[in-house]
């Protein structure tokens, strides 16, 4: 095979970590940056005229629902990492609440082989516990052999508070990322939607934000006391974003994740019942949306993920019995445009950091910087352009997005993943 070529001319390079932020090319070769300057030239290269695009670092989703293996009518490895690309997503981590569990190496592996051809680099969380059962840990040195990359039992948090510290203790031995899901089960229970004035209005169970900041305070308690570090998933409510703040102030080695629907929307987004504005994590009141804004701006959450949580449209019909879940990776840069940066929360080079950059050191893998020598993931996109979200018109199979019909600002127009167009497809 010959040697593999592409030009990007004049794009808007932003880089956060160089804080580089002007017009530039970028020459790759064979999956790699090769140069970065100006007025480069490659003879046979392919040639990408980025005029009026910025390029950035491709995206790291560290929270992700691929449903492969076994519920494969949701979504699956390729059809998700198609998705992953249309949205400027190159690598992403993938949930372990699959059929089996990702529990065994096997699995794991299995996993790992199947995602090589795909349109985004695939990075696997294996379960804590077996099945997700609360019952007992998982083999994690095996898993670690296996190329796993962190461990969370996302969906069912470990509810027996002496295995999540045997686990959080072991993993940190082993360098592996511990992801929690934080969620008092017990006060979640029967609950579809946040407890407050709307599910009252709507006389549906709620869940109240305690059942968040009780699981929180938890993880938070045990990495101070046995000075271990935990990763907090998409964070919802203002309390536990102070709690997230005050331990970061005190050295806890605490990093966290909201999502864009936590700083987008509220519980009243759920007013017409729209089964696709259910999730867990739920949407939560208007104090909570602009505590999660502020969260981000001062550097309490780290990083913005998605919980990219496909379903299919039978299940997502009735909105009593849905299951939890949005899909959000083809979204995710628009609505951050939308709402951080036009409104002047974050600049889009801190918008970039929380969505590539921190995400990619959070895991302690390759990605999020555009520099020479590095692999060549990254997204071109155009930041001032609208458009209107139509579900038919999105790339994995599912079709429950929260943001039907909304008018976002910021389009991807090209993303490069192992130095090759991914999206949109020749």
């Amino acid at each position: 095979m010959g040697e593999q070529l592409l030009l990007i001319r004049g794009a808007r390079v932003l880089d956060p970590e160089s804080k580089t932020d002007r017009i530039l090319d970028i020459l790759i070769q064979n999956g790699i940056i090769a140069r970065i300057g100006e007025d480069l030239s490659a003879q046979d290269a392919q040639v990408i005229e980025a005029e009026g695009l910025t390029a950035a670092p491709g995206l790291v989703d560290m929270h992700v629902h691929l449903r492969d293996p076994g519920f494969t009518e949701k979504e699956d490895i390729l059809s998700g990492c198609r998705a992953a690309a249309a949205g400027g997503v190159t690598s992403l981590l993938a949930m372990p609440n699959t059929n089996p569990v990702t529990d065994t190496p096997q699995v794991a592996q299995d996993i790992l082989s199947r995602a090589k051809e795909a349109d985004a680099r695939v990075y696997v969380t294996a379960a804590i516990t077996t099945g997700l059962k609360s019952e007992r840990l998982t083999d994690l040195a095996a898993l670690k052999q296996a190329g796993i990359t962190a461990v969370s039992d996302d969906g069912r948090p470990v509810t027996d508070t002496r295995l999540m510290a045997q686990g959080m203790i072991h993993a940190a031995e082993l360098g592996l990322k511990v992801v929690s899901h934080c969620e008092d089960l017990y006060l979640a229970e029967g609950g579809i939607m946040n407890e407050g004035e709307i599910s009252r209005q709507l006389g549906v169970p709620g869940i109240p934000g305690a059942a968040e900041d009780c699981g929180t305070a938890r993880d938070i308690t045990l990495a101070e006391s046995y000075g271990v570090p935990i990763h907090i998933c998409h964070v919802s409510t203002a309390v536990s974003a102070a709690m997230i703040r005050d331990a970061k102030r005190r050295g806890v080695g605490v990093t966290a994740e909201t999502a864009p629907h936590y700083f987008s929307l509220t519980d009243k987004a759920l007013l017409g019942k729209n089964p696709d504005c259910r999730m867990n994590p739920p949407l939560r009141t208007e104090e909570d949306r602009l505590a999660i804004q502020k969260a981000l701006q001062d550097g309490t959450l780290d990083a913005i993920a998605t919980d990219h949580a496909p379903h299919t449209p039978a299940e997502k019909s009735n909105f009593l019995t849905a299951p939890n879940g949005s899909i959000g990776m083809e979204t995710s840069l628009s609505v951050g445009i939308t709402y951080l940066v036009n409104t002047g929360i974050l600049t889009l080079g801190q918008l970039i950091h929380k969505m590539s950059t921190a995400p990619a050191d959070i895991l302690g893998i390759p990605g999020g910087r555009l520099r020479e020598g590095q692999p060549a993931d990254l997204v071109l996109f155009d930041e001032t352009e609208r458009w209107t979200v139509d579900p038919a018109q999105l790339h994995g199979k599912s079709r429950n997005v929260p943001f039907a019909g909304m008018e976002l600002t910021g389009k991807v127009k090209y993303t490069v993943c192992r130095g090759k167009i991914v999206y949109p497809k020749a």
